[in-house]
């Protein structure tokens, strides 16, 4: 018996490309690859506030690429070392000044990148805050 003879038909599906149509998801695949991933790579609307989002005012000497990219990083080492596992999720953290006026202290914060299948059952990656699933 397959899952539509037991459940029924699919009521609603709402996608990996229409969550970043909507912004829900923030696609960042071409910086990945740059950064070495080899799967598409998105980030969520709170893992991006959380971690990357930055407002010029606040300090002149960081940007959003430049967050974006420590990030990426850290999630590529922490898989990395993290070797061959049975899980789909992978906590990592990152040191970074909240995005606020006059923030000057770095603030350690709990990120998870979790492998899935994106809309046509092909692996893509997805950055979150520890309390999004």
């Amino acid at each position: 018996m397959d899952l539509t003879e037991f459940f029924g038909p699919v009521i609603h599906a709402y996608t990996r490309a229409q969550a970043i149509a909507d912004g829900a998801l923030i696609d960042v695949t071409p910086t990945a690859r740059e950064a070495g991933f080899v799967h598409p790579v998105a980030l969520t609307a709170a893992a991006w506030a959380e971690t990357v989002a930055w407002t010029r005012e606040n300090d002149e000497y960081q940007d959003e690429a430049g967050r974006l990219w420590d990030v990426l990083t850290m999630a590529r080492v922490t898989i990395r070392g993290a070797g061959t596992t049975d899980t789909d999720r992978v906590e990592f953290r990152v040191l970074r000044i909240p995005n606020t006026p006059r923030a000057t202290r770095p603030r350690l914060t709990s990120l998870v990148i979790h492998i899935g299948p994106g809309d046509d059952a092909e692996p893509v990656l997805t950055v979150m805050t520890s309390t999004e699933d």
